[in-house]
């Protein structure tokens, strides 16, 4: 089980300061296998393409008032991948999506209302499949109190979300 060391920005952005030297000095006092734990008050997009490149994965987990968890995992194939907070199933076989929404050229909410709509209409087991402008932060939170499994990510350009559901039994 992987041991963190919990970091909490919240106050340093709430008085206006900028964490992102607290957040790299805790990441070099880390001992091989540990993790960082993140508090932030708003999910710190920017912040994960910067720890991928030193060798980290992230889970996050929204807290309440929009607040954020992110742990940030050794990308060294040594995690427990049963780590709290995982919302993008992975792997297996699934079968080809019997659904397919282009949702680009929409704005929020209809892309997700779309896609929880056709979501009622499949049976167990079946995938949809969508495309979508950006990544939908707020339908993984519905998809996963709604029991679905999910698997998504952006294109190479990072231009498109592919994004697809499977309804669970």
């Amino acid at each position: 089980m992987t041991q963190f060391i919990d970091v909490d920005v919240r106050p340093i952005l709430r008085a206006g300061g900028e964490p992102f030297s607290i957040i790299m000095a805790a990441l070099a006092r880390l001992e091989p296998g540990e993790g960082l734990r993140l508090y932030a008050p708003f999910k710190p997009v920017p912040l994960f393409d910067v720890m991928a490149s030193k060798g980290f994965a992230h889970r996050e987990a929204e807290l309440e008032g929009g607040e954020w968890e992110i742990r940030f995992l050794p990308d060294d194939g040594s995690s427990d991948a049963a780590e709290p907070a995982p919302a993008v199933a992975s792997g297996g076989d699934w079968p080809e999506p019997v659904v397919h929404l282009d949702n680009r050229d929409l704005d929020p909410p209809e892309p997700m209302v779309r896609i929880l709509a056709a979501m009622e209409r499949l049976a167990p087991g079946q995938p949809l499949f969508a495309l979508l402008s950006r990544e939908p932060v707020f339908l993984f939170l519905e998809l996963t109190k709604r029991g679905h499994q999910w698997r998504g990510g952006f294109t190479p350009q990072n231009d498109t979300y592919q994004l697809t559901v499977r309804v669970c039994a």
